[in-house]
């Protein structure tokens, strides 16, 4: 028996190809499924079956993909809210054997109401698992949100508890395989590790050491989440099935940033590339940042010329959004980006340092804000005085209480020595709130306001 770990960067999503016998299933596998083709030939097996573990929020499946391509029967639980189209249901007891390997269904509600766990066997020993799927349900030093029904908050939290404890009855010696690893928006504690058992979680996981249910149920609502607009989209393709993602961006001509028509354009190169120099009215968000942030600025009406180093940053670029359901990505620019923008509009940013961001504290100049744009669990752990705080996803929202002319700096956790100065340049019904520090274009953003702003996040710096 054969089980490989296929980790898809930015989203810390983790999915899983097993093979024995010449026959093979792929566990909540991403939208690019060649990587489960490749593994599959090279070990001579047949995809025989595609097991999802919930409809997910943050990505959208490759199961109705693999199933168009291989054949393979798709499986998933009882969803109330629709019927997945592209997939046959499975319920608490059912089995699916993969040559020796034997995989049993539990229902594990509390993420989503059809959230499935997968509890895996090896028939040539003893009874007990060798390992479960565990899905949203279980993470590697965290359990899964429960704030996708907000009516239903503490319903769902004390399902996930129930959940939990018939996944801990599976035997300390059983490994843990969750759908999400550090760094997923999915969760908000998980360990920086790749590999855990039931027995190493019931002694170190925080949620796991709860014992009280309505202790459990309290805590898991005190919570504090964000829900980025694109995961309804997520779930709506996840329900409906979506086709296999487009091919690879092409490279486009420079002069394509002179007039971009209708186009986003979105730089990934960095953000000292960036500050070097950049075309007016762009969208900047780096490429390590794009899974998290995209989804909370980037128009899904829009097509998308990408701004990157080179072609590979590029496709990777795109295939990252494509992953998130951003299929329309026009072409890229490449290369020295004030060559590419000659005599165009052409925009620089300057740095202040962490001297004369303390200075400013100390003595504000008129008008001047410190904007704090890390989530508010971040905020609230320590903050500089007077400090305002605006999540970097709700920039938009937040921008309508700044005044045009407002000089606002900008300080980020992942690089404590600088800091963004900038004003704030307009706000309008028709052209929105413009930050003069990174220019960002997002006309479909709530109220149809443009931001300008370079932020920070547990992640790391995220110029947007």
């Amino acid at each position: 028996m054969r089980l490989e770990k296929v980790k898809t960067p930015g989203l810390a999503h983790l999915s899983y190809f097993l093979s024995a016998g010449g026959e093979a299933a792929i566990i909540d596998p991403r939208r690019d499924i060649d990587v489960y083709l490749e593994l599959a030939r090279n070990d001579g097996a047949v995809i025989k079956h595609v097991f999802e573990t919930h409809r997910n929020e943050d990505l959208l499946s490759g199961a109705p993909v693999l199933r168009t391509e291989t054949g393979a029967q798709v499986w998933h639980g009882p969803n109330p809210e629709k019927p997945i189209q592209y997939a046959a249901e499975t319920r608490e007891g059912d089995t699916f054997e993969i040559g020796g390997a034997l995989l049993k269904v539990l229902e594990t509600p509390g993420h989503t109401d059809d959230s499935l766990s997968y509890a895996l066997y090896d028939k040539s020993f003893d009874e007990a698992p060798v390992g479960v799927f565990t899905g949203d349900a279980l993470f590697i030093g965290d359990v899964g949100r429960t704030d996708f029904y907000p009516e239903r908050r503490r319903e769902v939290a004390g399902l996930l508890y129930d959940s939990l404890a018939k996944l801990t009855a599976l035997g300390d010696q059983c490994l843990v395989y969750p759908a999400h690893g550090a760094g997923s928006i999915c969760g908000s504690g998980m360990a920086d590790r790749e590999f855990s058992s039931i027995g190493h979680e019931k002694l170190n996981n925080p949620r796991l050491q709860i014992e009280d249910r309505e202790a459990f149920i309290d805590a898991k609502v005190a919570e504090n989440h964000y829900i980025p607009p694109y995961f309804r989209r997520m779930e709506e393709g996840n329900m409906e099935g979506t086709g296999a993602a487009p091919s690879d961006p092409q490279p486009s001509s420079p002069a394509m940033l002179l007039d971009p028509g209708d186009a986003i354009c979105l730089d990934v190169r960095g953000i000292f590339d960036f500050a070097g120099g950049h075309r007016t009215g762009s969208l900047c968000i780096p490429h390590g940042m794009l899974a998290a942030f995209a989804g909370w600025l980037l128009p899904s009406d829009k097509p998308v010329l990408l701004v990157a180093r080179n072609a590979d940053q590029a496709v990777d670029a795109a295939t990252t959004l494509q992953r998130i359901g951003f299929d329309n990505v026009s072409g890229f620019v490449s290369g020295t980006m004030p060559l590419a923008v000659k005599n165009g509009p052409l925009e620089m940013l300057d740095f202040v340092d962490t001297e004369t961001v303390a200075s400013r504290v100390d003595t504000p100049p008129a008008g001047w804000t410190l904007l704090d744009v890390r989530t508010i669990d971040e905020y609230e752990s320590g903050h500089i005085m007077n400090s305002r705080h605006a999540y970097v996803g709700k920039l938009p929202d937040a921008a309508s209480d700044l005044d045009p002319g407002q000089p606002v700096t900008v300080s980020f956790d992942a690089y404590p020595d600088i800091s963004l100065n900038g004003v704030v340049g307009s706000i309008g019904a028709g052209t929105g709130s413009e930050f003069a520090l990174l220019p960002a274009q997002n006309a479909t953003v709530r109220r149809a306001q443009e931001m300008r702003m370079i932020t920070s996040c547990p992640h790391g710096s995220v110029p947007i």
